[in-house]
């Protein structure tokens, strides 16, 4: 990836650079004011409450079942999975009971465990929400996203519904599972980008521009491509990411945070399936961090309406996984320099000949938030990488065949 020194200090660049330097970052300075000028920038940050997941951490740490001492809470899944392992399930019971915000988002545990300390959790957080919808201290406008939140804590709750992840903080985190992850031999992870957290998660109007709405839609396509393929899809809110496209937005850092996370989800996987990774947005950064130290149970990453994936070229990512990108003619991300200068911006735009991306067709996609309504090649496309029909998708007009080279044997076993 082209990296700059710090442009903080102008002496420590080449003078034979500076000028096309300091003009980069002058053009990205111009978009992201244009951004936040016409509405693309949220006018509030990430909220600081009180973290009832920090405290219940801290009464892990002291913990014990059965006179033995508990897990690390960042133990590695094959630890915590032998953990569990040897208790009865009254044991694994009372401490999903106890400790619902630590079981519920721990690798290893098992899933029906972590659906029941979920359900716990949010049950919790749900009245909490209630109780803070009377206080008087609080202003109306306080009153009035607590009872937000509490309606979509209550949604959560709903029969049938499979919480992965869990954590109320802040503007709160959240993951479901849609399909039985169990038996699944092909799992799809939506990755969403900015202004993600448990309010957005999802939506009635606009549905498949949420999380929910990404994740129920690409598994019915799925379902549809490979009735017998055995498939779930995640629908992953289980990071921190950017409010509105400001400055959070055009740099790496809480990509880098979220890269960490999405690793771990990818390790805590049961079973062998076969691992897709959906990125959209901003959540293409994230998995273009995350491309360097992936299980190589992740054969595929797809991305859509990219900012850039911090590379310049598909063999930055330093992956075995094949690298697959589509944008709609509509999409207003194309108008964003693909470029970094001094840790702003990500790098080389994934659809462009010098990427190497497999480019997708998304020409029906409308725009930066329809990449996965029913019925769209863009869906079509995403549907046959996750069931493996690689040989199947649809490649943009003007890239030539994005196809080229595939192991179509391979392909076909996958599916």
């Amino acid at each position: 990836m082209t990296s700059f020194p710090e442009l903080g200090s102008p002496s420590a660049i080449p003078w034979a650079n500076a000028s096309t330097a300091w003009r980069a970052l002058l053009a990205l300075a111009v978009v992201f004011v244009m951004l936040a000028t016409t509405g693309w920038t949220a006018v509030k940050g990430h909220k600081g409450t009180t973290d009832p997941r920090t405290a219940a951490l801290a009464a892990w740490h002291h913990g014990s079942i059965g006179g033995r001492s508990l897990p690390p809470a960042d133990a590695e899944p094959t630890v915590v999975a032998r953990f569990f392992a040897a208790l009865t399930q009254g044991q694994r019971e009372r401490l999903a009971d106890r400790y619902p915000l630590v079981v519920g988002n721990l690798g290893g545990v098992p899933l029906t465990l972590r659906y029941r300390a979920n359900r716990i959790a949010l049950a919790q957080a749900s009245a909490a929400e209630e109780h803070r919808t009377h206080d008087s201290g609080l202003t109306p406008g306080g009153r009035y996203e607590a009872g937000r939140r509490m309606h979509r804590f209550e949604s959560l709750l709903a029969d049938g519904r499979q919480v992965l992840a869990f954590d109320p903080a802040g503007d709160g985190r959240v993951a479901e599972v849609i399909g039985d992850l169990d038996r699944a031999r092909h799992v799809s992870v939506v990755v969403p980008g900015v202004d993600t957290n448990v309010l957005t998660f999802e939506k009635t109007q606009r549905a498949y521009s949420a999380p929910v709405g990404m994740a129920r839609s690409l598994y019915d396509a799925e379902r549809k491509a490979a009735p017998a393929a055995g498939t779930a899809v995640i629908a992953w809110a289980d990071y921190t990411s950017p409010v509105g496209v400001g400055m959070d937005a055009a740099t790496g850092k809480l990509a880098a945070e979220g890269a960490l996370r999405l690793r771990k989800l990818v390790r805590a996987l049961p079973g062998d399936s076969r691992v897709s990774l959906f990125c959209h947005s901003y959540g293409s950064v994230v998995c273009g961090v995350a491309a360097r130290d992936l299980s190589p149970r992740v054969t595929d990453v797809a991305v859509a309406g990219s900012p850039g994936m911090r590379a310049d070229r598909v063999s930055d990512l330093r992956t075995t996984a094949r690298i697959w990108a589509m944008r709609d003619a509509d999409d207003w991300i194309r108008g964003v320099p693909h470029m970094e200068v001094g840790g702003l911006g990500h790098g080389a735009d994934p659809v462009s000949a010098g990427f190497g991306a497999r480019v997708l067709s998304a020409a029906d996609a409308e725009g930066h938030a329809g990449y996965f309504r029913p019925g769209t090649t863009s869906l079509t496309n995403f549907a046959d990488i996750g069931v493996g029909a690689v040989d199947a998708v649809r490649c943009a007009g003007d890239s030539g065949d994005c196809t080229d080279g595939l192991d179509r044997t391979a392909a076909a076993t996958a599916a």
